[in-house]
């Protein structure tokens, strides 16, 4: 492996081959937590963007209310999925 540095190429110590490897190895092991982190975020804005639907005075039906709850429900378990963070987000009522 080299590096280049001012346009030269110089090669890597065996310290800084290893260096690499153990931050391209801990990279690779925190992709998990950078897609759980990922999911939370877009489930977090899925429920306050929903949350209109549970109001008192929401404009809704009363079933209607009854599936937006549901999947407000399966939003707020996606982090407890098996699989997680490797989920499918579920469908959003029409």
């Amino acid at each position: 492996m080299k590096k280049n540095i001012d346009g030269v190429e110089i090669e890597l110590t065996d310290a800084e081959i290893s260096q690499r490897e153990a931050d391209e190895a801990a990279w690779a092991a925190s992709a998990n937590d950078r897609l759980a982190d990922k999911h939370r975020v877009n489930r977090n804005n899925l429920l306050a963007a929903s949350d209109w639907t549970q109001a008192n005075d929401s404009p809704l039906a009363a079933e209607k209310k009854v599936e937006w709850a549901s999947y407000r429900t399966a939003l707020r378990n996606l982090p407890t999925s098996e699989g997680w963070p490797d989920v499918t987000f579920p469908t959003e009522p029409s």
